[in-house]
């Protein structure tokens, strides 16, 4: 079934009443949002197999919640357009939710490596990168944006900052370009975002780094509230239970949606400009 209106949630879940789905994929956004709707838990799960979540980080609020209201676990997959597209997916069988992209497919290198392109210890961050069949040998026409990606024994440099443990499940922490640098410190979005999530009276949002004349940067959210009570001062003190000082929002910034892409993705990089 193709959903040619996804961001049309009302007449998404009316759709999706009328058949017994038994897979459905979509973006942290999207599932977030069905679980929003009342109607939502109202449908029939009987027949669901597989909810794969890709796009953008499944945060685990969200994962818990689909779980409770579907009975399914969501499970996580990357891949890139250069990877025609998959690169890793979970185990379909896995016993819980576990913030992690899953094993390389078949045929398909993984190698996480540090700037000068030298792969790193598990458990170690670094940028993945990517080798195998369905792995694009360059771009049309575009030599130096293919010399840039591709590294001289033919991975594809994702952009994003990864860590793979000792069973070759792969993590993503965040992407390389968003990272937040505070007083010489690495702050990953997607930490943050993933606690503030977790508070009951958040609905959504997304952490980028603005300007600071003291730290060099620091970390500003953007949130939709779900409960309209909700002041900066609870995000902060949630914040501060959860996460290193360092991590922890200066700036709070509530807002009636957030910038998005047609598929759902939130456009870290609009907010940060609104900020400039």
């Amino acid at each position: 079934v193709l959903i040619s209106k996804p961001r049309d949630i009302p007449a998404f879940v009316k759709e999706l009443g009328r058949y017994r789905f038994s897979a459905i994929t979509g973006v942290n956004t999207l599932f977030n949002a069905l679980l929003n709707n009342p109607d939502f838990a109202r449908l029939d799960f009987s027949a669901l197999k597989i909810s794969l979540g890709g796009g953008m980080a499944v945060q685990q609020a969200v994962a818990d919640k689909w779980q409770r209201t579907t009975g399914r676990l969501l499970v996580e997959a990357y891949g890139l357009t250069e990877t025609s597209p998959a690169v890793t997916i979970n185990p379909l069988d896995l016993p819980e939710f576990n913030h992690s992209i899953g094993l390389p497919v078949p045929s398909t290198e993984v190698s996480i490596r540090d700037d000068d392109n030298v792969e790193q210890p598990l458990g170690t961050r670094g940028e993945l990168c990517v080798r195998g069949p369905q792995v694009t040998s360059g771009y049309w026409n575009r030599p130096d944006d293919t010399q840039r990606a591709l590294t001289p024994d033919g991975f594809l440099r994702t952009g994003d900052i990864a860590v793979m443990d000792e069973q070759g499940f792969v993590r993503i922490v965040d992407r390389k370009k968003d990272m937040i640098l505070v007083s010489g410190f690495n702050v990953y979005p997607n930490e943050v975002e993933d606690v503030i999530a977790s508070h009951p009276g958040v609905l959504e949002v997304a952490a980028v780094g603005v300007p600071d004349e003291r730290s060099g940067e620091a970390v500003k959210v953007f949130i939709v509230r779900r409960d309209p009570a909700l002041t900066e001062q609870e995000i902060i003190a949630h914040c501060r239970e959860n996460l290193t000082g360092y991590k922890v929002p200066h700036r709070v910034e509530f807002r009636t949606e957030l910038p998005k892409t047609n598929v759902g993705k939130i456009l870290r990089r609009a907010l940060r400009d609104s900020s400039a």
